[in-house]
């Protein structure tokens, strides 16, 4: 290639030569050529340093890692331009403690436009003002993101995602199971209905057994709310208590220390290995510590005692035997899944074991109807404002447990009413949060926030 080379014939010039600039080749003051820089530009941008070092010098392109890091840093940031259906979440720079949030233009190609450390209502109205025209917002349940979009986009549609309205169904469907895990296992004879077993002084209040975990509960529910009567924050009663804000938020919101209780009942650890061992009392086997060893090579994690408690009133022959034609207890999880699953991808014998928990009882019989009915509404988007005023006033009649879960949808009915009758929806944005966790786990470790968010903005 030949170029040609100018000489200035001015006294004063310093530089007195210049060199013809050949375009797409190379830059003023460039050590690399544009080909070069472009191609380790796009090296740095899917393997950041230590990977994208080591392949670009096996490529004949050798860089240290910092090198690579400094193209990325130096890159400028896509503008953002109009985005008019915006979606917005948060991610974890460090769980627990540091946030940020990413803003994706859903009806621009699902694109990332912006990302800002923090999660806090005040950053995501600064960002809303000082970029007008957004006509939609797709956000989770998050109560920051909604009064920022209230705030800095009052004229903007606010469009809460369905996935989250029916995972928040699920968590509170998942606490009314395990308030009623009585229910789930087959009664052996004849016996009073679980459901029934109520405290005799208050009917609606459940009989708790005596344990020191649920007086503890007691405890902690009295002094939050005791503290929250002397008029303290939230954040003044969990410094005052050394609990996180989360919990003392949970105990302040929960209508009654029974409902906390009854999110709170755990099943036995030693449920999904009872089949077993009623299969080996079944065959004779009676000694507990050789069934100790059996079960805990199977990842059993209780005690002994837990053990032999259970075994106890099954050492009889015939006791084994009926056990083993009895088909062991579901568990919290499994009645969970068939009444929020699809009906028709249900098996035979767990529909009829669903069927029968619905006729021991009635609370349950009652969510399965109504999770069918919320279904319905995201299924089809009819959820306007009449059906879904008329489906929380029968649940709040029919499932006291689910009062909580109507009282949010209220809070934020115009936003549910939108998300469960437009299209529209968080999925890219939850896939975008998707990928950042995969780039944290590729670079991000001691390099400062500034390079991941280059890389959420720039990589492919």
């Amino acid at each position: 290639m030949t170029v040609r080379r100018f000489f200035c014939d001015h006294v004063d010039c310093t530089a007195c030569t210049f060199v013809e600039q050949v375009p797409g080749l190379a830059e003023r003051h460039a050590r690399r050529s544009v080909g070069l820089q472009a191609a380790l530009v796009a090296v740095a941008l899917a393997l950041a340093g230590r990977a994208g070092s080591r392949l670009a010098a096996t490529l004949g392109m050798g860089v240290s890692r910092s090198t690579l890091l400094r193209l990325v840093r130096a890159l400028p940031d896509p503008p953002v331009g109009r985005v008019a259906v915006l979606g917005v979440d948060d991610f974890a720079l460090r769980r627990g403690h540091h946030y940020g949030t990413v803003l994706v233009d859903l009806g621009g190609g699902n694109r990332p436009v912006d990302v800002f450390l923090g999660r806090e209502a005040g950053d995501f109205a600064g960002w809303l003002r000082a970029h007008p025209g957004v006509e939609v917002i797709c956000r989770d349940r998050a109560g920051g993101y909604a009064d920022g979009a209230r705030d800095g986009a009052p004229g903007a549609m606010q469009v809460a995602d369905r996935w989250h309205l029916w995972d928040n169904l699920c968590q509170h469907v998942e606490r009314l199971v395990s308030a009623h895990h009585t229910c789930l296992p087959e009664p052996a004879d004849p016996a009073p209905d679980p459901c029934d077993l109520v405290d005799p002084v208050d009917p609606v209040v459940p009989r708790w057994p005596d344990t020191v975990r649920i007086e503890h509960t007691r405890q902690r529910y009295d002094r939050t709310h005791d503290l929250r009567d002397q008029g303290l924050s939230m954040r003044a009663i969990a410094r005052r208590l050394d609990l996180n804000f989360k919990t003392v938020r949970r105990y302040l919101r929960a209508g009654s220390v029974d409902s906390l209780l009854a999110g709170g009942v755990q099943v036995s650890v030693l449920d999904s290995f009872k089949p077993y061992l009623n299969e080996r009392l079944a065959e004779g086997e009676r000694n507990a510590t050789l069934l100790f060893v059996e079960i805990a090579e199977q990842g059993y994690t209780g005690g002994y005692k837990t053990l032999a408690r259970y075994l106890r009133p099954l050492r009889r022959v015939d006791a084994a035997a009926a056990l083993q034609q009895r088909p062991a207890s579901p568990t919290v999880r499994q009645v969970t899944g068939w009444i929020t699953g699809l009906p028709g991808h249900l098996v035979p014998a767990d529909e009829e074991r669903l069927h029968a928990i619905r006729a021991r009882c009635p609370e349950l019989d009652a969510a399965v109807r109504h999770v069918a009915g919320f279904a319905r509404m995201i299924k089809d988007l009819s959820g306007d404002k009449n059906t879904l005023t008329k489906w929380m006033g029968s649940v709040d009649a029919d499932l006291p447990a689910l009062r909580s879960f109507t009282a949010g949808l209220r809070r934020d009915l115009d936003a549910v009413v939108a998300g469960l009758t437009l299209e529209y929806n968080s999925g890219a944005v939850e896939g975008t949060v998707n990928r950042i966790k995969q780039l944290k786990t590729a670079m991000y470790g001691r390099a400062n926030p500034d390079l991941l968010r280059k890389l959420i903005l720039l990589a492919a």
